[in-house]
């Protein structure tokens, strides 16, 4: 099973409307792990140690430092970039498609962009 981590600036609607989906999705909040306010560097960095796919609305920075992980070779469990103007039933069926279809190895070292 894919292991999720939900940025600090994801839509909590998003989260919570895959665990009415699918309540065995395994996701965790930064705010749950105590990383609120932590760099994108360190958010990286714990879902890389995780094995966890970083869910964001942060095109702007995460993005960057996914690919400099990538270019020093440091693990990278994969990044889901979700633009802030898809709808969010939209978001749920494009992420519950990639939970279904997808395994953890289809997503290393890649960044999607929603919606698909």
């Amino acid at each position: 099973m894919i292991k999720l981590m939900a940025d600090e600036n994801l839509d909590n609607t998003i989260i919570r409307g895959l665990l009415r989906q699918n309540p065995n999705i395994d996701i965790v909040r930064v705010q749950d792990i105590d990383l609120s306010g932590a760099d994108d560097p360190l958010v990286l960095e714990w879902a890389a140690q995780e094995g966890r796919v970083l869910l964001t609305h942060d095109v702007a920075t995460i993005t960057r430092y996914a690919y400099e992980r990538l270019a020093q070779d440091l693990p990278m469990p994969g990044v889901i970039e979700i633009h802030t103007d898809t709808p969010i039933g939209s978001v749920i069926t494009d992420l519950l498609l990639i939970l279904e279809c997808a395994t953890s190895a289809d997503l290393e070292g890649q960044i999607y962009y929603l919606p698909l």
